[in-house]
C-alpha cells in the first residue's frame, strides 16, 4: 500500500530544479532476499559537490536497521515521512546503511516486490527508494556493484545489471552471485531479479566483433514462446547499429519477463523486465497484433541503451527527451521492418485520438512539463507519443543525414551523463545549421495546435493562393499562446488526379511548407484550373486540420494522392464528413453512391497493401470523433457510428464477402503480406457481423481457426448483440484458456467492450472468473480498462458505469494507485459531457477526493479535474 498523503501533497516545479548537494560515485548492494523480510545494505561512496553538510536520501517504507559513516556508528540523523537526513557530514565518505523491507506486501509493483514466484524490481521514477535510503533522482549517476543471496532452490538464477563476475554457495542451502555494471548509471536503472525459470540463450556479435550473449527468462513451459523476442532482440541490435551506428557495450543482455508489472516493460541497464505480454507469443496464443506489439517493445527498451542509458534525463521533467526519442526510433525500427505506411497510420491514430483528447482534458501539459505532485503521472502520451512526433519534426525539417550528424553530436557531448531537452535541440541544431529557436516552443507549450486553409483559385491570372493560419486554444495550466514552428507538407492534384507542380516566382518549389507566423500565405503560379490540394501529409505536425474539403475532393483524393498515407486519411475525412452530419442533424444520412464506390474500389484494390486498406475501411474511433467537439453528445456519436458501419456493410456486403472468402486461411507464417491479409480478413467479418446474417461463417471460422489472430478475430466479430452464437464462443474461449491470464486477457477485454449497457454485467460477472486477479495489473486494464473505454456503458445515463469505475478506482488506490491512475483519464473530462452527465462524473470524483487516504497518483488527477 502506496503511504498516505498528507491532505495537500506539494507540487514539484521544473524551474525550482537544483543540483544535488553531494553525489554517489560508486555503490555496493547486498541483497539477503526472504519473501517478507529482506535485508538491503547499501554502502555509497559519497563526495560534496558544495559546503553544505546536510544530505537528505529518498525512502519508504524501510525499516531502517543500521547506519555507519567511515565504518563508525552515525547517530547524527533524523528519519521523517519519505526521507532520512543525516547531518555534520564530511566532504567524502562511505555511507553505509541497512534496511529492511516486505516484498511480498509490496502490491504496488514498485521498488522489489513479488511477481509470482520471483523477486523482481521496478524502479523507474521513483522506486528505489523502496529498497533503501538514496539519492534517488536521475542526475546522480553511480557505478555499481550487487550481490544478491537467496535461497537456491527455489531461486536458482540470481540476476542484476551488468556483467556477473563472481558466484557461489554458502552453507545453509543458499547461494549468491555478484554483478558488475561498469557504466555510471542513475538509480531508475537499478535492476533485480531472482527467481526459476525457463532460459533461451543465443548470441550477437556487434559490428565491431563483440560477441554478446543474449538470455531470455520466461516462466516454466513458456520457452519456446520466447522464440520471437529473441529475433526481435537481434533485429534491434542490428538496426541501431545500420540506422544510428549504435553499438551494445555489455558481454550480456538479458530479458526477464514477468506477469505482475505496471509498465510495458524496462529498459534496467543490461537486464531488461518486461511484462510477460511483450515477451511470450506463439501461433495459438498471440495475435498479429500481439508479435508487432513484442517487435515495437523489445526494440524501444534496447534502444533506450544509448537513448535513456547512456545519456539519461537530468530531472523527470525531462523524461521526453529519452521516451519521445525513443518512441521514434521504435516506430522507425517497426517501419523499417515492416510496413512504414500502416505503421504511420497507427502512429497518428494514437495522436488524433488519445493524445488530442489529454491535451483537452484537465491534465493538459507540454512534452516538458513545468509541474508535478506525482511523478508516475508523467507517463503519459502526451510526453511519449507527441514526443515523438516533436523528434520526427526535427527530421523533416533536417532530413535524415543532418539529423543523424545531429545524434552523433549529441553523443559526443553528452555520452555518460544526464542531459536536458535544451541539449538535444542544441546539438541537432549546431550539428543541422538549422535553426530551431523558434521550434523549441514544441517543448514548453501545451495542447494541439489548430492549422486552419483557405484557398483561392484566380482563374485570370492562372494562380492558386493557400493561406494558412495557426491557432492554440487555452489549456488547463496555460493561457498565452505563441505561433509554433510547424512542417507542413502538401501537393496539389488536376481534375484527373495528375500532380501539380508547386512553382512560386518560377522556381519548383518543395513540398514541405514551413509555417513559423500566425498566418502565411502561399501563391502558386501557372495553375490552370482549380486544384485539389493534399495537406498536411503524412502528418508532418501534430496539430488539427480545417478545410472545407467538399466530397469530390476527398473522393478524388482517396483513388489518386501518391502518398499512402493520404489516402487513407482522405478516407477519414469522408468518413467524417458523414459522421458530422449526423451528429449535427440527429439524423441518419446514407453514403452517397460515389463514395460507396469510391469504398468498393479501395476493398477491391489488389495492388494496394491488405493492412492499409483495412485501416481504410474503419470510421474513425469514438475517442477521436468525440474530440471533434467542445460538449460531447455521446448518443448522437454512437449512434452516427454505429449508423455509419451498418450502411457500409449493408452496401459492400457482396464484395466484403468476396474478399473474405479470398482471403481463405493459408498456411501461417507472420510475415507483413501474411499478418496483412488476415487483418482485411478479420475487418471484412466484422462488418459481415453487423448484418446479422454471418453467425454460422463466425462460428466457422472461430472452430477451424489454426491461430490467435483469427480466433480473437471471431471472437470480436460477435462481441456485438446482433450475434447470437456470441455466448457460445467465448465460453468454448473461456473453457480453452482460463489457465493462462495473458490469452484471457482477450476476453476480459471484449466483456469490457461489448457495445451494449449490459457490459457493465459481463464485467461485473468476470470479476469472479479463476483467470482475474485484481492484483495483476494486465487483467485490471484490460476487464476494468476495456469497460471505462466502452462509451455505450461507462455513459450510461443513469450513472451505473460511472459508479462502477469509481468503486473499482478506490480498491486500486489501496493496492496499486499507479494503475487507478492511468485507468481514471475519461472520468476527469466530465465538462464536456450534458449537465446530467456531468454531475454524475463529478459525484465519483468528489467522492475520491473525499478519501483520507487518496493516492499522490490519484490526488494529483482529481484536483485538477475538480478545479
Amino acid at each position: 500500500m502506496k503511504d498516505a498523503s498528507p491532505i495537500q501533497p506539494t507540487a514539484k516545479y521544473r524551474k525550482d530544479y537544483a543540483a544535488p548537494s553531494y553525489t554517489i560515485t560508486s555503490v555496493d548492494l547486498r541483497f539477503n532476499l526472504h519473501e517478507t523480510a529482506t535485508q538491503v545494505i547499501a554502502t555509497s561512496q559519497l563526495k560534496a559537490l558544495g559546503c553544505d553538510d546536510t544530505l537528505e536520501l529518498q525512502g519508504e517504507q524501510l525499516v531502517l536497521k543500521g547506519i555507519t559513516v567511515n565504518g563508525s556508528q552515525w547517530s547524527d540523523y533524523e528519519e521523517k515521512e519519505g526521507a532520512l537526513i543525516l547531518s555534520n557530514l564530511p566532504t567524502e565518505f562511505e555511507l553505509v546503511i541497512t534496511t529492511e523491507t516486505n516484498p511480498k506486501a509490496n502490491t504496488a509493483l514498485e521498488g522489489l516486490y513479488m511477481s509470482g514466484g520471483a523477486f523482481c524490481t521496478q524502479c523507474e521514477a521513483e522506486g528505489f527508494r523502496r529498497i533503501t535510503y538514496f539519492l534517488d533522482r536521475p542526475d546522480v549517476l553511480a557505478k555499481y556493484t550487487t550481490t544478491v543471496e537467496a535461497d537456491k532452490a527455489a531461486f536458482p538464477f540470481l540476476l542484476s545489471n551488468g556483467n556477473k563476475i563472481a558466484q557461489g554457495d554458502t552453507s545453509n542451502g543458499r547461494h549468491w552471485v555478484t554483478w558488475q555494471d561498469p557504466h555510471p548509471k542513475p538509480s531508475y536503472l537499478f535492476a533485480l531479479v531472482a527467481g526459476d525459470f525457463d532460459q533461451l540463450v543465443d548470441t550477437f556479435t556487434t559490428r565491431s566483433g563483440n560477441q554478446v550473449a543474449l538470455e531470455i527468462f520466461v516462466d516454466k513451459g513458456n520457452l519456446s514462446r520466447a522464440e520471437h523476442a529473441m529475433l526481435s532482440l537481434k533485429n534491434s541490435m542490428k538496426w541501431d547499429e545500420e540506422r544510428f551506428g549504435l553499438e551494445y557495450d555489455l558481454d550480456i543482455y538479458m530479458i526477464v519477463a514477468v506477469d505482475f508489472f505496471n509498465m510495458g516493460a524496462m529498459e534496467n541497464k543490461g537486464l531488461n523486465v518486461f511484462n510477460s505480454k511483450f515477451v511470450l507469443a506463439d501461433q495459438d496464443s498471440a495475435t498479429d497484433a500481439d508479435y508487432l506489439g513484442i517487435e515495437a517493445v523489445i526494440g524501444h527498451e534496447y534502444f533506450h541503451n544509448w537513448t535513456g542509458n547512456r545519456v539519461t534525463c537530468r530531472d523527470w521533467f525531462q523524461l521526453s527527451l529519452k521516451e519521445g526519442l525513443t518512441v521514434f526510433r521504435d516506430q522507425e525500427f517497426s517501419s523499417d521492418l515492416g510496413s512504414r505506411a500502416v505503421n504511420r497510420v497507427n502512429n497518428v491514430s494514437v495522436i488524433r485520438g488519445p493524445q488530442f483528447a489529454e491535451d483537452a482534458s484537465p491534465m493538459s501539459h507540454p512534452i516538458r512539463p513545468e509541474k508535478v505532485i506525482e511523478m508516475n503521472n508523467f507517463y503519459t502520451v502526451t510526453v511519449y507519443e507527441k514526443g515523438s512526433e516533436v523528434i520526427r519534426m526535427i527530421h523533416t525539417l533536417l532530413g535524415e543525414s543532418k539529423f543523424q550528424a545531429g545524434i552523433k553530436l549529441y553523443f559526443e557531448r553528452h555520452d555518460g551523463t544526464a542531459a536536458t531537452c535544451d541539449d538535444f535541440v542544441a546539438a541537432m541544431q549546431d550539428a543541422s545549421g538549422v535553426d530551431l529557436s523558434q521550434f523549441k516552443l514544441w517543448y514548453s507549450q501545451s495542447g494541439t495546435p489548430i492549422v486552419t486553409v483557405k484557398d483561392h483559385f484566380d482563374e485570370q491570372a492562372q494562380t492558386y493562393s493557400l493561406t494558412i493560419a495557426q491557432h492554440t486554444p487555452e489549456t488547463a495550466t496555460q493561457k498565452d499562446k505563441q505561433p509554433l514552428h510547424i512542417p507542413f507538407d502538401i501537393e496539389l492534384y488536376d481534375d484527373k488526379g495528375d500532380v501539380v507542380p508547386l512553382i512560386i516566382n518560377e522556381k519548383q518549389q518543395p513540398s514541405l511548407l514551413q509555417l513559423t507566423q500566425a498566418s502565411h500565405t502561399f501563391v502558386f503560379e501557372n495553375i490552370k484550373h482549380k486544384p485539389t490540394p493534399s495537406l498536411l501529409r503524412e502528418f508532418t505536425a501534430p496539430v488539427k486540420l480545417e478545410y472545407d474539403y467538399t466530397e469530390a475532393q476527398l473522393v478524388l483524393l482517396m483513388k489518386c494522392a501518391t502518398n499512402e498515407v493520404a489516402r487513407w486519411d482522405a478516407t477519414q475525412s469522408l468518413m467524417g464528413l458523414y459522421i458530422k452530419q449526423m451528429v449535427e442533424s440527429g439524423q441518419t444520412v446514407a453514403l452517397s453512391d460515389k463514395v460507396l464506390e469510391a469504398l468498393r474500389s479501395i476493398l477491391t484494390d489488389k495492388q494496394a497493401d491488405k493492412a492499409l486498406i483495412a485501416e481504410a475501411l474503419l470510421p474513425p474511433p469514438y475517442n477521436e470523433v468525440s474530440g471533434w467537439y467542445e460538449q460531447v453528445d455521446v448518443d448522437a456519436i454512437l449512434t452516427a457510428l454505429d449508423a455509419l458501419r451498418l450502411d457500409i456493410a449493408t452496401n459492400l456486403e457482396p464484395q466484403l464477402k468476396a474478399v473474405y472468402l479470398s482471403l481463405s486461411a493459408q498456411q501461417y507464417d507472420i510475415s507483413h503480406q501474411s499478418m496483412a491479409r488476415r487483418k482485411l480478413r478479420n475487418v471484412c467479418l466484422r462488418y459481415l457481423s453487423r448484418t446479422g446474417n454471418y453467425d454460422e461463417e463466425i462460428k466457422a471460422q472461430f472452430e477451424s481457426s489454426d491461430n490467435m489472430t483469427d480466433s480473437s478475430g471471431a471472437l470480436i466479430a460477435a462481441n456485438t448483440e446482433t450475434v447470437s452464437v456470441r455466448e457460445q464462443l467465448m465460453q468454448a474461449f473461456s473453457d480453452k484458456w482460463s489457465d493462462n491470464g495473458l490469452v484471457m486477457d482477450k476476453w476480459f477485454v471484449l466483456q469490457g467492450q461489448y457495445p451494449s449497457i449490459q457490459a457493465l454485467d459481463k464485467v461485473k460477472a468476470a470479476l469472479d472468473h479463476s483467470a482475474f486477479s485484481m492484483q495483476n495489473p494486465n487483467r485490471v486494464r484490460n476487464l476494468i480498462g476495456g469497460f471505462i473505454g466502452n462509451p455505450y456503458a461507462f455513459h450510461a445515463k443513469d450513472g451505473s458505469g460511472y459508479r462502477f469505475t469509481g468503486e473499482m478506482l478506490a480498491k486500486l488506490n489501496e493496492s496499486n494507485p499507479q494503475v487507478a491512475s492511468r485507468l481514471i483519464d475519461p472520468l476527469l473530462k466530465f465538462a464536456r459531457y450534458d449537465d446530467q452527465r456531468k454531475a454524475l462524473m463529478k459525484k465519483e470524483l468528489e467522492t475520491l477526493r473525499g478519501n483520507p487516504n487518496l493516492a499522490r497518483d490519484l490526488f494529483e488527477k482529481v484536483e485538477a479535474a475538480l478545479k
